[in-house]
């Protein structure tokens, strides 16, 4: 009888302290997902402003510009470059450039 109660006692413990740890690593695991969702969200829209801004650019100026310097100047975009490495290479004045971004890694 003794022993039964005891480990009820017991049970009783560790149920709620094991059923605490498990919400706080389901909390954690979400959190590093949204966080990986976010950054991944973040390289694809700044991926595609720069396409817009070199479109937009040719569509009102008649050219793709030679470099980003020109889409940050005169289309106010703003990559961050402490996030991401940009890869723009211009090929002519009538052809898309290649852009990429690229994240930093930390």
């Amino acid at each position: 009888m003794f022993i039964l109660s005891r480990s009820r006692k017991i049970i009783r413990l560790i149920l709620p302290l094991s059923l605490t740890a498990l919400v706080i690593l389901a909390a954690g695991w979400a959190a590093v997902q949204a966080e990986i969702q976010a950054a991944g969200q973040a390289l694809r829209l700044t991926e595609e402003s720069l396409r817009r801004a070199a479109v937009q650019c040719y569509a009102l100026e008649g050219f793709y510009p030679v470099n980003i310097d020109y889409l940050m100047e005169h289309y106010g975009i703003r990559p961050d470059t402490s996030r991401f490495i940009i890869h723009y290479q211009f090929i002519a004045d009538n052809l898309l450039p290649d852009i990429s971004v690229l994240p930093i890694e930390r």
